[in-house]
């Protein structure tokens, strides 16, 4: 452990920012110092959360004394602001997805390597300690040869309250940007990194919501290994019922409360209004509902991830791996979380700190956001797309 905390800024004080706090705010390797924000609810909670200042401009928070900035900001602005923090000497962890062109992918990889900083992307699932166990067990040989993956969730994506540009695939909307990367990168971990083609098809199904909401993508790896990704944000059937009602941070759900995003959209009345809905319900907002104290009973999920050996298949929970073998069934279990999503902090820390070069590299995230962009072109073109930039699992 440093002899200091690792002083981390904030450059977007929203929704997923929201989700990190815990992780930030109880670990005691990071102090979070100074955040960024154009809105001013959000700025003022801030302090008063934190007791840190809350700058109106990137700039600003580039110039404080930080050792590495968490952006969290809208999808746009990821390039631009990895560009800001890396001319000031600033490590980077940028929040899912790294971009929206490979280009700028590419972009942040160079400012960053040329500013002599560290470049990392997360929160995805495939930091999650379940993953990890699976990834660990296909490595270690014991069920034999990896064969197949089979990726399953059903949410309701879509019907959480969304600003327009959320529901513009174009400006980086949709569940294609927004979930697929946490399913290829799971995947992508436990098979080894290299895939070698996608196959897809996507589904825009409500004309009020007009961007993709649902996949079904096959993808093969340069290894011999297949996998499949299906994903429904259309909020009909839940995979949470798959998973004992915990939901994807590790919570208990209650069923009973089916249909409420949905519910809530309808009672919005319009975009506009839906609008004011998420600006309420978000950081500092008059809805604001702090996530930050709910403790998770269990490691975070995404859903199905079923992996098929030789000699065994592992099914992933959230309090650890379940083994189906050749003759008999046993559950490896895995302690409960003391922190949500520490393993961000043990690659953030271990960069900045110790220079080592982090798993989700910028080089990995291009090569994640390489497969979410074949799954869209795929579904567009009718074909299957090969892949020309990617990495495997260091």
């Amino acid at each position: 452990m440093s002899a200091r905390p690792l002083k981390l800024g904030i450059a977007g004080i929203g929704r997923a920012f929201s989700f990190m706090i815990p992780t930030f705010r109880d670990d005691p390797r990071v102090t979070i110092v100074a955040g960024f924000d154009p809105r001013e609810e959000a700025r003022s909670r801030f302090t008063q959360d934190f007791g840190a200042p809350a700058f109106a401009s990137m700039e600003e928070l580039c110039a404080s004394d930080v050792d590495a900035i968490y952006i969290a900001s809208p999808h746009q602005f990821h390039a631009p602001q990895v560009a800001m923090a890396a001319a000031h000497g600033k490590h980077a962890l940028v929040e899912k997805p790294m971009a929206l062109s490979l280009a700028d992918c590419q972009a942040m990889i160079d400012v960053t390597r040329k500013a002599g900083v560290h470049l990392i992307v997360g929160h995805s699932h495939s930091f999650d300690a379940p993953i990890r166990k699976m990834a660990e067990l296909v490595s270690s040989g014991a069920y034999g040869a990896l064969r197949m993956i089979t990726a399953m969730n059903f949410t309701d994506f879509l019907y959480r309250p969304r600003r327009p540009e959320e529901l513009d695939t174009a400006q980086g909307g949709g569940a294609i940007y927004n979930q697929a990367p946490h399913q290829v990168e799971m995947i992508r971990l436990i098979a080894g990194g290299r895939v070698n083609s996608v196959r897809a098809m996507a589904g825009v199904w409500d004309a009020d919501r007009p961007t993709e909401g649902a996949y079904n993508a096959f993808l093969t790896f340069e290894n011999g290994v297949s996998a499949t990704m299906t994903y429904s944000g259309y909020g009909h059937f839940d995979s949470d019922e798959w998973l004992d009602w915990t939901n994807e941070l590790g919570l208990k759900k209650d069923p009973k409360n089916y249909g409420a995003a949905r519910k809530a959209i309808l009672a919005s009345g319009n975009l506009v209004q839906e609008t004011a809905l998420k600006n309420a319900r978000n950081y500092g907002g008059s809805a604001y509902t702090d996530l930050s104290e709910a403790s998770a009973r269990q490691h975070q999920t995404f859903g199905l991830m079923l992996v098929s050996c030789a000699r065994g298949d592992l099914r992933a929970f959230g309090d650890g791996v379940r083994v189906y073998g050749d003759v008999a069934q046993e559950f490896l279990a895995l302690a409960p979380p003391k922190i949500a999503r520490s393993e961000v902090t043990d690659e953030l820390v271990a960069a900045v700190f110790n220079n080592v070069a982090p798993l989700h590299s910028g080089e990995w995230s291009l090569a994640t956001m390489e497969v979410c962009l074949a799954l869209l072109q795929s579904a567009r073109e009718g074909r299957e797309i090969f892949m020309q930039h990617q990495v495997g699992r260091a």
